[in-house]
């Protein structure tokens, strides 16, 4: 069971201590902070002098092998070494252990109980200023921690990777939770860093799982090559390995790393080459248990893949957390839907020539528990592009045919547009399921129902926009171009998409009184819609003076705060009614 280890962590030297003498209360009292973490460290280690006889301990060393440090003090660490595993062989490896700087041996651990442990010893030298050896730092790892009935013997196996012989994902969860609580202790910064081959799977194939296993192990002991003695590479898996580092990686480690890795191999007289795709994440700046840790690694290193692979990318807990943050948004909204906290307000549409109106368009609001109501503004953005902004849609259209229903029963007859977002919109049974909604609603006829797709939405794939907007054409349901003029492709729009109406942007009309581009941009638009002969609505009409620059332009359909703000469905009768006696808003034409 004896091996030299060269991957595994130690701790840092405590250069401010003082070997020898009791841990008495007094002494206590005056211990540094690296003394403390010494003494406080759930690692079992041990301070010898030059000549490897012990002068400190701490207390998790005394609890592994079950004995105090005044019966410890004066002797050899090797005197830990169990007698019935090839002890003169173990013993000549740790000599040879000790004219090293640094470096580990696995032997058997006998404690003061009798029993045989796996153990990891991890030797460092630490010199004085002469360069002459001052004491030694020795950390005893235990691989066998969880105990049935007894000491358990744990094999190589059950801790080692069998191909390259590093750390396993068993052994490496133990040694990071413990390089944590040494990075907690000494006020360090520890460094995760996930390493996958980039491409592996399609090397493996084309040479075979036999040639693919030798590769692995070349770059692990690439990778090996450039370790110190107290930083851990592991394979917990696959291609895929980690590095543990007690420091911060420097842009110059990290591009070493990745020239190291590209320099050619031979195998079977093939010459490959190799890259590999590196996410690295920062204890304590993201301060996370261990497993968490892995996975931030793990997110980055996809995230690097993503970049273009050959490269590495940092793992950045504030944006980790806001993407948390937002995800709890979602999350909330989506229980908002369930639980009918939404709202929907209409706004009317009016042609400007005859004063009629002409339709109204359905906007959503939240009505939250705590904060009140709330504008599309406030959540609309945290749902966008997401399947979330698909099941708001689906909310949307339900919830408008109900109240097209009830309307109809009240006398009231105008159609009603909703929003489709991209994602709704492109969705491959968008249409059929708007079918089966139609269906609940047969009173309903169709052609009140329309549809606003924002420009963006075709930009994702044109041909599946065009498709869907023919077949709810097909199904009676207008379609409207909503915020025309905010996109790259207009003319192009125009040209292919079968819209029934164009909306002119309100972030245009708004100024259009004040600011020359916005009102060019408006009489562009119109212009262009003149030209394809499509309909026009302006949005964001707030006074008589818009709506007369709008008519004289040849626009006469608008919608906008002039006219009227969003409004509940129940104040809609009474606002008809009014509407009339604005004598000034009648026949502006």
């Amino acid at each position: 069971m004896c091996s030299s280890q060269g991957l595994v962590p130690e701790p840092e030297v405590y250069r401010g201590m003082s070997p020898g003498g009791s841990r008495g209360a007094g002494r206590l009292d005056t211990l540094s902070h690296a003394d403390r973490a010494f003494f406080d460290a759930s690692e079992a280690m041990l301070i010898t002098d030059a000549e490897q006889r012990i002068l400190m301990v701490n207390p998790a060393l005394e609890a592994l092998v079950g004995l105090d440090e005044a019966a410890l003090r004066g002797r050899s660490p090797d005197g830990f070494v169990a007698p019935r595993q090839g002890a003169s062989q173990c013993l000549a490896d740790w000599q040879l252990l000790l004219q090293q700087e640094q470096g580990r041996l696995e032997m058997l651990l006998h404690d003061a109980q009798g029993r045989d442990r796996p153990t990891l010893f991890s030797f460092r030298r630490v010199r004085d200023a002469a360069g002459m050896t001052s004491h030694h730092v020795v950390t005893l790892t235990a691989l066998d921690r969880s105990l049935e009935g007894g000491a358990r013997r744990a094999s190589r196996e059950a801790y080692f990777d069998a191909l390259t012989g590093l750390p396993n994902l068993k052994l490496l969860t133990q040694l990071l939770q413990d390089a944590i609580v040494h990075a907690q202790g000494a006020g360090e910064t520890l460094a995760v860093c996930c390493l996958d081959i980039d491409h592996f799977k399609r090397i493996n194939d084309q040479l075979g799982e036999l040639a693919g296993d030798r590769l692995l192990a070349s770059f692990a002991r690439r990778v090996s090559h450039l370790l110190a003695g107290d930083e851990v590479l592991a394979r917990v898996g696959g291609d895929e390995f980690v590095l543990l580092l007690h420091r911060e990686p420097d842009e110059a480690f990290l591009g070493r790393l990745l020239t190291a890795i590209r320099q050619p191999i031979r195998l079977d007289g093939q010459t490959l080459r190799l890259s590999a795709s590196i996410g690295v994440t920062l204890y304590p700046d993201d301060e996370q248990e261990g497993d968490v840790l892995l996975r931030h690694a793990t997110q980055a290193m996809y995230r690097a893949k993503q970049r273009g692979r050959n490269t590495y990318h940092r793992f950045d807990p504030g944006h980790d957390r806001q993407l948390q943050a937002r995800q709890a948004q979602r999350d909330r909204f989506a229980r908002a839907i369930d639980n009918d906290e939404l709202r929907l307000y209409y706004q009317p549409q009016v042609d400007m020539l005859s004063g009629q109106v002409v339709g109204l368009e359905a906007l959503v609001r939240w009505q939250h528990p705590e904060r009140g109501l709330m504008a599309p503004g406030e959540f609309l953005p945290v749902v966008e592009g997401t399947p979330l902004a698909a099941a708001l849609g689906e909310w949307v259209i339900r919830r408008a045919l109900t109240q097209l229903s009830t309307w109809q029963a009240q006398g009231i007859t105008l159609p009603v547009s909703v929003n489709i977002s991209p994602v709704h919109l492109l969705q491959a049974d968008f249409v059929t399921r708007l079918e089966k909604l139609l269906e609940q609603h047969p009173e309903v006829p169709a052609r009140q129902l329309k549809l606003e797709v924002l420009e963006s939405a075709a930009m994702h794939d044109i041909q599946a926009a065009l498709e869907a907007i023919h077949r709810c054409k097909a199904l009676g349901i207008a379609i409207a171009i909503d915020d025309f003029g905010t996109g790259f492709s207009s003319l192009t729009y125009l040209r292919q998409l079968p819209v029934d109406l164009i909306k002119i942007d309100q972030s245009f009309v708004r100024d259009m009184l004040v600011d020359g581009n916005d009102m060019a941009i408006v009489e562009s638009v119109i212009y262009m819609a003149k030209r394809f002969g499509r309909p026009m609505l302006a949005e964001g009409v707030e006074t008589l003076a818009h709506a007369r620059a709008l008519v004289a332009l040849g626009c006469h359909q608008a919608q906008g705060y002039g006219i009227a703000r969003p409004m509940p469905p129940e104040q809609l009768p009474t606002w008809l009614a009014t509407w009339p006696e604005r004598e000034e808003w009648q026949w502006l034409g």
